[in-house]
């Protein structure tokens, strides 16, 4: 049997979202009460949930169109279904310190420190311990992540993917914007708020999956990210 290594957090009413995006509210929409009936019950079973989110809650991917208005209709059901069903590999930069950048040089250290390599089409993991460290603290919106430049060296190496386990793949007001941009040039996206990433390190290869939903004009969207470890 496979070993199948969940990387999504959980998604649930009052969890933190980068910046303005919308708060995740969650309510009763049908009970099993109401079904069957029972007026004025003192406990509601829940049948059915209402959900309010946004496309970029939790973990997530973003689609082409997020990145920039010059790539308004590259929406993410409109992407192949092959940029979030991959070969991937994870790289420790748990030493990283908070708002410090990563860069070039030490992406291609760390594959060299695992002999790992990067191949077209993977999707790469970026392995910051922030997740374990900072979640829902005053911190958690200041973890490190890339430099322009090391996002740019990555997408120059057709990768499909990379994924964060911060709220965001750059530094706010740092990188975060324009590491955007150059995932849109180089058509290559990102997953965001990824955790677990602990458990692939000096593990190697492994199969990538996180689909999105399939949402029409959708800028992104919550995605059940795994990584599987085939016996």
């Amino acid at each position: 049997m496979p070993e199948i290594i969940d990387l999504s957090q959980e998604i649930y009413e009052g969890m933190p979202v980068f910046k303005d995006l919308p708060q995740v509210k969650m309510s009763i929409h049908n009970s099993h009460e109401e079904w069957d009936g029972i007026k004025n019950p003192k406990k509601r079973t829940p049948a059915v949930h209402k959900l309010e989110l946004g496309e970029h809650t939790g973990t997530h991917v973003d689609a082409i169109n997020h990145m920039a208005k010059q790539y308004e209709g590259q929406s993410i059901d409109t992407m192949p279904l092959s940029m979030f069903y991959t070969e991937g590999i994870c790289l420790d930069f748990s030493h990283k310190k908070l708002k410090e950048l990563i860069e070039p040089d030490e992406i291609a250290d760390a594959c060299k420190k695992d002999k790992l390599e990067i191949k077209p089409g993977d999707t790469i993991l970026i392995y910051t311990d922030h997740y374990r460290n900072h979640f829902n603290t005053e911190n958690w919106g200041n973890g490190p992540g890339l430099s322009t430049a090391a996002a740019r060296w990555l997408g120059n190496k057709n990768i499909a993917a990379f994924g964060v386990e911060t709220m965001s793949p750059g530094v706010p007001k740092v990188s975060n914007k324009e590491v955007h941009h150059i995932c849109g040039e180089l058509n290559f996206t990102h997953y965001e708020n990824m955790i677990n990433l602990h458990l692939l390190i000096g593990r190697g290869r492994f199969r990538f999956i996180g689909l999105p939903l399939k949402i029409r004009g959708g800028t992104g969207s919550p995605v059940r990210a795994v990584a599987v470890f085939e016996d």
